[in-house]
């Protein structure tokens, strides 16, 4: 007898520096996934870009130790392929299909997984894919073109320059330092999770800054340093997105590195439910809305606010694939608005095979 359940495959890991981070969210949303609705079928990526398939055992070491998940390689490599009207994954030894999947659930964080590449060659494969397509992806990963775009929508941001490899950098370091004020931040312009940023408060500082930023990404933002609290608010939807509760991120010192984020006790606190005013909660969560709307976004997205003494919401940044591991606010903010994990699973994976339900519908050849 044919199993009615949804075959989902849960791809994790890849060539970015969120690597990790990647294999702990994969190992929450296995878990959570309902098996009475659901056959999972794991597509790990090693760190080499390599595809592998298998079972959890062959994925995993010590998932709850955040410094020793790692992706074991010895597991079979695979391609995925479309056959007939089926998404097949199948064996790069003996050309066999090993699996068949109906959504795929991406869940890898940083370049090459979260910024269009994947999504782009699912797309190709006419699959249904949890969370943004290849443009909101794209988007919401350059920090460069996500900033012009909310300016010209006309939403608040820091002031900021982009800065280009092979430029005149002396030149244009000293137009920046004469614009901003520091302390300036220094980011690479397509990766996440604070990987490679900084928080020059000199000249000198700024130099090493860029130097670090440049060992990422060809172009670099540099951001003038706003003062205010860190608001978060998750967005989940299609044509008509909902934004949580919103949360917050209080520092002890510092700013919200990447260490900060995973790795760091005591440094970062994250508060799923931030005191707000119910003026100021409604703000963020239509400001939340429109960056996805604006930033071209679909299924899921976690959206940054840095909130003055002033009430000024200003607006940091766009997570297009936010993380799913034990301390990650994008579940837990969506559940404090009445939406649990397995029920927010479920909705995105809804969402998905909406979305290509949509799709198909469109017509794709012309005749005169």
């Amino acid at each position: 007898m044919a199993s009615n359940k949804i075959r989902v495959g849960l791809i994790f890991g890849g060539r970015s520096g969120e690597h990790e981070v990647s294999l702990i969210s994969a190992w929450n949303i296995f878990h959570g996934l309902d098996r009475k609705k659901y056959e999972v079928s794991l597509l790990g990526i090693d760190r080499q870009g390599t595809w592998h398939f298998g079972k959890k055992q062959n994925f995993w070491v010590n998932p709850e130790d955040s410094k020793k998940v790692r992706l074991n390689s010895d597991a079979l490599a695979v391609t995925i392929v479309r056959k007939r009207s089926e998404i097949c994954v199948i064996d790069l030894k003996d050309g066999k299909n090993v699996a068949k999947i109906d959504v795929f659930f991406p869940i890898t964080h940083g370049t090459f997984g979260e910024d269009g590449c994947l999504q782009g060659m699912l797309e190709m494969l006419d699959a249904p894919f949890v969370g943004p397509g290849v443009l909101g992806s794209a988007v919401g990963m350059d920090k460069d073109v996500a900033k012009k775009l909310l300016l010209q929508a006309g939403l608040s941001i820091s002031k900021f320059h982009t800065l280009r490899l092979g430029q005149d950098t002396a030149r244009k370091i000293s137009e920046i330092i004469a614009d901003l004020k520091f302390p300036i931040f220094v980011k690479p312009a397509n990766l996440g999770s604070s990987v490679g940023i900084s928080k020059a408060e000199n000249k000198k500082q700024l130099l090493s800054a860029i130097k670090l930023a440049f060992q990422y990404d060809t172009k670099i933002v540099l951001e003038q340093t706003v003062v205010g609290r860190e608001i978060e608010c998750s967005v989940l939807g299609n044509e008509r997105p909902l934004a949580s509760t919103p949360g917050e991120i209080k520092l002890a010192k510092g700013f919200y590195s990447y260490a900060a984020k995973y790795f760091e006790v005591d440094v970062a606190m994250p508060i799923v439910k931030a005191q707000l005013s119910k003026a100021t909660v409604k703000k963020i969560q239509k400001l939340a809305v429109e960056v996805f709307q604006v930033l071209q976004c679909e299924g899921m997205g976690r959206v940054d606010f840095f909130l003055t003494k002033e009430d000024k919401i200003f607006v940091n940044e766009i997570n297009t694939l936010p993380g799913f591991t034990g301390i990650s606010m994008y579940p837990k903010m969506l559940e404090q608005t009445g939406i649990k994990y397995q029920d927010l699973l479920d909705r995105l994976i809804s969402l998905a095979l909406k979305r290509k339900e949509n799709q198909r519908k469109l017509k794709r050849d012309f005749k005169a």
